[in-house]
């Protein structure tokens, strides 16, 4: 096994691994434990192969689960290359393949003699692991089943080239690394400029669940359609009354078209210096990103909205065909419109430019979409809907009594007051 580990060594594709540094303990256990055993660092690897299984609620054979997690999330030349696309042409394929030649031999390792010469027969429940189903830190449920069904569909690869095609697949499904996991992020500030995080737990809503609005639904959906389709698309802007399912709207955008290669990033006002360099990671990739940025406004004494009219439209570099800005206001205009920006013409000679400058920011998004409170018989059809959806029983005309007392204490007329007097009602058994 002393060249299985210095094979290890001669990887050039998969290199900068996560867990590099346990997949290299254990390939030189493997590599000298008949001359060397080291049964301290045995169980060092066995501990830290159970607390990678805990974390990130994995089970099975956690030897083979742990290497599949190893190839998904490495991002280089021939996976990037994979992901949406499938099969590749090129050397890189050849490239490819004597690095997952060295995987299967990892892969097909017998610990049996390991484990006697060891004498730590505890290695076997590793290989059969079952886990608690604690909710995982790192993957949704759906990634991580997906991750384990891949370690078990590599059992029936009796060759390296059946591997890399089964790996190629997961790759065209599913995608690489975080972009390629998750549907949904957020930014953070890291010393290194942004960093994409992935949002673990994002709202199962349909587009289906937001009764109404079918106008509206039907602009997003046709621009969305067009975008993920690469044909051109719009940036968007959602605006209008409060709870009327602006925000909604974008997280069913999300659900609807994540297997289709839709990627959708939230950031915050106050984020806005990391906007590029967010767009410089993920312009390169094969998938399309939708900015998201909800309940966006501007007082008047905020200048942020001159950097976001800035990269949306008018820097020097043109805006990737893979990205495109949604976002969610109660503004029309965005930007907060006072009576006195027309009476500032005395004070200032050219006071229409400003209200002009103002006002520019919304005109950058080109499809405008406005979603506007229902009224009492469009508040009362949802209410309806929603309770047939969720099994209350009781008759109409109590139904929609108790719906308009609700909505007169709880914020009016909208499909969000709707969902809430809804989820009132199902609390109470």
């Amino acid at each position: 096994m002393i060249e299985l580990a210095m094979r290890v060594e001669e990887l050039l594709l998969y290199r900068d691994l996560e867990h590099g540094e346990l997949l290299k303990d254990m390939v030189g256990l493997m590599a000298h434990y008949r001359e060397k055993p080291d049964r301290e660092l045995f169980y060092d690897c066995m501990h830290k192969l159970m607390e990678f299984a805990a974390s990130h609620g994995f089970y099975g054979n956690i030897w083979h689960v742990f290497l599949a997690n190893l190839l998904v999330n490495n991002e280089n030349g021939y996976s990037m290359a994979c992901e949406i696309r499938g099969n590749v042409t090129g050397t890189i394929n050849q490239l490819a393949l004597h690095d997952i030649k060295i995987f299967k031999e990892l892969y097909d390792y017998d610990f049996t003699d390991i484990m006697q010469v060891m004498s730590a027969p505890e290695f076997n429940m590793l290989l059969s692991y079952t886990a608690s189903f604690q909710e995982s830190k790192v993957y949704n449920t759906r990634i991580r089943d997906r991750i384990c069904h891949l370690a078990e569909k590599f059992n029936n690869d009796d060759t390296a080239e059946a591997m890399k095609d089964t790996l190629t697949l997961f790759y065209k499904d599913y995608g690489v690394g975080k972009l390629g996991l998750h549907k949904a992020f957020r930014v953070r500030h890291g010393e290194d400029g942004a960093v994409i995080e992935p949002i673990l737990n994002i709202a199962h809503v349909r587009l289906d669940d937001l009764v109404g609005y079918e106008i509206p639904k039907k602009k997003l959906i046709d621009n969305t359609e067009a975008f993920v389709s690469g044909r051109k698309a719009n940036n968007c802007l959602l605006f209008g009354d409060a709870g009327t399912g602006k925000s909604s709207s974008i997280k069913a955008i999300a659900n609807e078209y994540y297997d289709r290669g839709l990627r959708i990033i939230e950031i915050y006002k106050h984020q806005f210096n990391d906007l590029n360099d967010v767009i410089a990671q993920i312009k390169n990739r094969n998938y399309k990103f939708i900015i998201y940025m909800d309940d966006l406004s501007f007082e008047n004494f905020e200048t942020e909205y001159k950097y976001l009219k800035a990269v949306i439209e008018g820097g020097l570099e043109k805006k990737p065909e893979n990205v495109l800005i949604y976002a969610t206001s109660n503004r029309r205009h965005l930007v907060r419109e006072n009576f006195s920006d027309k009476e500032d013409r005395r004070d200032e000679l050219h006071a229409s430019d400003t209200v002009q400058e103002k006002l520019s920011l919304a005109s950058r998004f080109g499809v405008t979409i406005f979603f506007t409170s229902p009224d009492k018989k469009q508040f009362e059809q949802i209410v309806k809907t929603l309770a047939v959806r969720y099994g209350v029983v009781m008759e109409e005309e109590e139904l929609l009594a108790q719906a308009n007392k609700w909505e007169l204490a709880h914020g009016g007329l909208s499909g969000r007051t709707a969902q809430q007097f809804i989820d009132y009602l199902l609390g109470q058994g």
